[in-house]
């Protein structure tokens, strides 16, 4: 099974592409899509760096992720607040009824 090539040796682009896919989105070890192939394992690996998630869907995933921290961020500091409201309410409480 190998891709069609343009010089001679290798494979051609839209062979390594779906190759990494295979394990980027389909759930394959990249031992068991490397043995399906016949393709070396070392090149599999190498495959699915440069083509297993497209430059796009990581930039997203990172805008993704630091929205998340913000949004964490801001709930901690809620949280923050109606901690000390408590600690404050309780303090208050014990000292009116002995």
């Amino acid at each position: 099974m190998r891709g069609k090539n343009t010089n001679g040796r290798g494979y051609d682009k839209e062979f390594k592409i779906a190759a990494a896919k295979l394990v980027s989105e389909q759930g394959y070890t990249p031992k068991q899509a490397a043995a399906s192939l016949g393709v070396p394992i070392s090149s599999l690996c190498y495959w699915v760096k440069l083509y297993g998630q497209k430059p796009q869907q990581q930039a997203e995933t990172l805008d993704t992720l630091r929205l998340r921290v913000k949004e964490l961020e801001k709930q901690n500091q809620q949280l923050l607040v109606e901690k000390e409201i408590l600690k404050k309410a309780t303090a208050f409480f014990a000292k009116e009824h002995p």
